[in-house]
């Protein structure tokens, strides 16, 4: 599967500020080049699209250390502190099946946001017709401004990969602007004695803890729990997911 232009995909919308999302040729390979100096030769302050795209076209979905053949944690975690009506944002969605079963299940206001373009065009090839129902975003967490709140923010294993405290705290401000009022995040990263690399990048791990700071004090932790994730190579990798709704009175930014 080689690159899939954002052009032959409806229904597809590019974040226009996205560093990299658009930039093609020499104008992207010089704009991976700087970034790829800031960060130990590998890559800048945000994921590099170059990357995830070549990890996409060349693995099938089950291929990847992060592959769930039924995302058990994140629908239970979904169904138990979202609305059973409301809308979901999968943040870094790639090949996952959680878009599947989150149609499967009527759920009727679904987004996937993902940095690589090749990720999302094989998940609508394998929904087929259904994927019209889905709100498909090419985009950069690291650089990407909301246009519309959700009501549940799901990320399994994106925010691990920000190492730069400006890409985190970006982060961060996306998914304070993202989430309703009475929304909840739902943040799935690696735990504290999970892996320190992961597609050949460095990470940065975490706990309840450090994910309560990133946030700041506008959201309050609602539960936390540790998960194994068995790789389809049989080995395991330690998570930790940790659920976060608004305090009173922090609705968006300025309510802080």
């Amino acid at each position: 599967m080689g690159i899939v232009s954002v052009d032959a995909l409806p229904h597809v919308r590019v974040h226009r500020r996205g560093w990299i999302a658009l930039l093609r040729g020499p104008e992207r390979q010089a704009m991976i080049g700087q970034r790829a100096n800031r960060e130990e030769g590998i890559m800048g302050e945000s994921i590099a699209a170059s990357h995830w795209d070549a990890v996409y076209a060349s693995k099938a979905a089950n291929e990847v250390s992060w592959f769930e053949a039924t995302p058990s944690l994140s629908l239970d975690l979904i169904a138990r502190f979202g609305q059973p009506s409301g809308s979901v944002i999968d943040i870094g969605g790639g090949e996952s099946l959680l878009v599947d079963a989150l149609l499967a299940g009527a759920r009727s206001d679904v987004t996937v946001l993902d940095i690589s373009e090749n990720a999302l065009a094989a998940v609508r090839r394998r929904l087929g017709d259904r994927a019209d129902a889905v709100d498909w975003i090419v985009a950069d967490i690291a650089s990407w401004t909301p246009e519309r709140r959700y009501d549940v923010w799901h990320d399994r294993a994106v925010l691990h990969f920000l190492n730069d405290p400006a890409d985190q705290a970006s982060y961060a401000r996306a998914l304070d602007a993202a989430l309703s009022p009475s929304g909840v995040a739902i943040v799935g990263t690696f735990a504290p004695d999970g892996p320190e690399h992961c597609s050949g990048l460095p990470v940065t791990r975490h706990d309840a803890e450090s994910l309560a700071r990133l946030l700041g004090k506008r959201f309050r932790l609602l539960f936390t729990t540790r998960a194994d994730h068995r790789t389809p190579w049989d080995t395991v990798q330690h998570f930790q997911f940790s659920l976060f709704g608004r305090e009173a009175g922090c609705s968006d930014i300025g309510g802080r």
